[in-house]
């Protein structure tokens, strides 16, 4: 029941959507609200949300710089798996969700919370991903989901909500938007609207991360990037905290058209739904750590981690960070990358990630051995039973008939 419920954290962006579901929550429930704005890297100042809680009577307002947490401790452990899910999306919404709903729970017990509350729709991802992690961390906390409770399931319903309640209305909400996003220091995602139709292609004004590859320099750049135990440390020699490297990637690789992805995906509720992605940092550091493992990975190890990939990546798109079995994966991804440490040189050039060199003291390739010359490490002779060996099977089952 509505009046059960006595404080509040609200997940509050500051603008109109989350505004709103600010003054539902007060006229609903009756109870007192905390506001929460994580800056993860969305590339809009984040404190102009403060004045607007004020504004709307919030004597509790939480705005937190989390990109260095975001970084080191979410987007470096998934990029240790070279985590792709369904072979392309590189997960730049799903992985800044645990960390919000971590510190949303950790802020509702500094103030004695009972509920926190978060906007996102009945028909997304993000709902059960915000969901999963609040109860994973407190089983007992209640959740308020306003997209699953009100009747305000319009563009137009929302607006007039706000026009009644002296809300302000951005100029640019007063028509349907073209499409929805969201954004973090890893990447932009743009959906609906014009994007529903999967056979209509993104207009190039909507994107911010990157140029064209047409547009992009006719000269290619290029850039070493320096990993030490599977993170990347270091651009051209100067070593860089988690945040700003990766911040630095997506100016480079975006200069260059590097990172733009158009896919449609299944949703963990049922769905498919049309995504258009720029995540031009993240591309250039997947090829990158793939590189440096091709040198310093036994064979077993990397085949393993490429079995496992694509079941951590379901379990990072459908919420499931803090389950028993992520974590069981993570460990064991961590595990192979102790000796991931070395340089990777690389080219862009107009939407392209080359590889063009790779070194490391921790390398596995040997090239007495690999070497077409004449060695005395591999007899060449003793291939012979190998392949005989491995060919028993086969010989018999071919004889069958």
């Amino acid at each position: 029941m509505a009046g059960d419920v006595k404080k509040v954290v609200l997940a509050y962006s500051g603008g109109l959507d989350t505004s709103v579901l600010l003054r539902w929550l007060r006229d609903t429930y009756r109870c007192e609200i905390v506001t929460f704005t994580a800056d993860v890297g969305q590339r809009e100042e984040v404190e102009p949300a403060r004045a607007k809680a004020e504004m709307m009577g919030i004597k509790e307002i939480f705005i937190e710089d989390l990109r260095e947490e975001f970084v080191r401790d979410y987007v470096f452990p998934m990029f240790r798996a070279n985590t792709l899910y369904e072979g392309m999306y590189l997960l730049g919404t799903s992985i800044a969700r645990p960390l919000i709903a971590k510190r949303q729970i950790e802020i509702a017990e500094e103030v004695g919370a009972d509920a926190v509350s978060h906007g996102a729709t009945g028909k997304g991802n993000d709902q059960v991903r915000f969901e999963l992690g609040y109860y994973a961390l407190k089983p007992d906390i209640r959740v308020i989901a306003p997209w699953r409770e009100w009747d305000l399931n319009s563009r137009a319903k929302l607006i007039d909500y706000a026009r009644r309640r002296q809300i302000p209305v951005p100029t640019d909400k007063e028509g349907e938007a073209p499409y929805s996003m969201d954004a973090n220091l890893l990447h932009i995602s743009y959906e609906g609207k014009a994007l529903e139709d999967p056979w209509v292609g993104p207009d190039e004004s909507m994107f911010r991360l990157t140029v064209s590859p047409e547009a992009a320099p006719d000269k290619p750049t290029e850039i070493v990037i320096a990993f030490e135990a599977g993170d990347a440390v270091a651009i051209n020699g100067e070593r860089l905290s988690p945040a700003t490297l990766l911040d630095r990637l997506n100016q480079i690789a975006g200069a260059n058209g590097v990172g733009r992805v158009d896919l449609v995906e299944n949703r963990f509720v049922g769905m498919k739904s049309r995504g258009v992605y720029e995540t031009p940092g993240g591309t250039v550091l997947l090829v990158a750590h793939r590189a440096i493992e091709s040198l310093t990975l036994d064979r077993g190890a990397a085949h393993l981690k490429d079995e496992l990939m694509p079941r951590y990546a379901e379990l990072i798109y459908n919420g499931f960070w803090f389950s028993p079995e992520r974590e069981a994966l993570q460990t064991l991804i961590d595990g192979t990358q102790a000796n991931v440490t070395g340089d990777v040189r690389l080219k862009l050039y107009k939407g392209n990630v080359i590889v063009t060199g790779r070194r490391s003291p921790k390398s596995l390739y040997d090239q007495d051995i690999v070497t077409f010359e004449a060695d005395q490490v591999y007899n060449q002779q003793d291939a012979e039973g190998f392949i005989k060996l491995n060919a028993l099977r086969l010989r018999v089952g071919a004889r069958r008939g």
